[in-house]
């Protein structure tokens, strides 16, 4: 399947390039025929990533998210990963008074936010320098589940459900944010590559 019509059915269900991304920033990371020989293959990961050429630090889909779990190493690194998962399900302001403590040498980690009127003080667990899943699995709930008035808040007018959705990629995950129609969908044109993270 052609590069394009793999865009235009991703672009379909809400997953488009970021402004100022084009399909050569694509083409530069991987060839075309990279993405047309396995469709709904690669392009699921690279939509996860940067651009790999300058100006450097541009996200190609901010819905997507190849989230490398080996990326503790100081403070501000709890909080990058609350705000980047804000991002990704599309509530940027969803949090407030995000901040946190890291201290790898004295096995110290913290994560503090405020969601709905709750404060929420999260203790990480310290392994080197790779993220504690339950931190991250609590960041999602929070995101997933409005504490003010339960799940219903975040369906869709159509009443599907958004979940957070994960492609093993090694020591990554890429991760995604949807509803039941597009998680489906991305199953049907890629053979299953995601599972939810969360219980339902």
């Amino acid at each position: 399947m052609k590069l394009d019509d793999q865009l235009a059915q991703l672009a379909s269900i809400g997953l488009t390039l970021d402004p100022g991304i084009t399909i050569e920033d694509l083409i530069y990371s991987s060839g075309r025929q990279a993405y047309e020989e396995r469709p709904f293959d690669l392009i699921l990961f690279v939509l996860g990533i940067e651009v790999e050429r300058e100006p450097w630090g541009r996200p190609i889909c901010s819905r997507v998210w190849n989230f490398d779990t080996k990326c503790i190493y100081g403070s501000g690194d709890y909080v990058a990963i609350a705000k980047r998962l804000c991002v990704l399900a599309g509530k940027p302001d969803a949090f407030s008074d995000v901040v946190d403590h890291v201290d790898i040498a004295h096995s110290e980690a913290w994560l503090k936010y405020k969601v709905g009127g709750t404060s929420l003080d999260i203790k990480a667990k310290v392994d080197g320098h790779w993220v504690d899943a339950m931190v991250v699995h609590d960041v999602m709930f929070d995101l997933e589940y409005d504490r003010r008035s339960g799940p219903s808040a975040f369906r869709a007018s159509n009443e599907q459900t958004w979940r957070f959705y994960g492609r093993d990629n090694g020591s990554a995950k890429v991760l995604f944010y949807l509803d039941d129609e597009a998680a489906a969908a991305v199953n049907r044109w890629s053979g299953n590559a995601l599972h939810p993270l969360m219980p339902e």
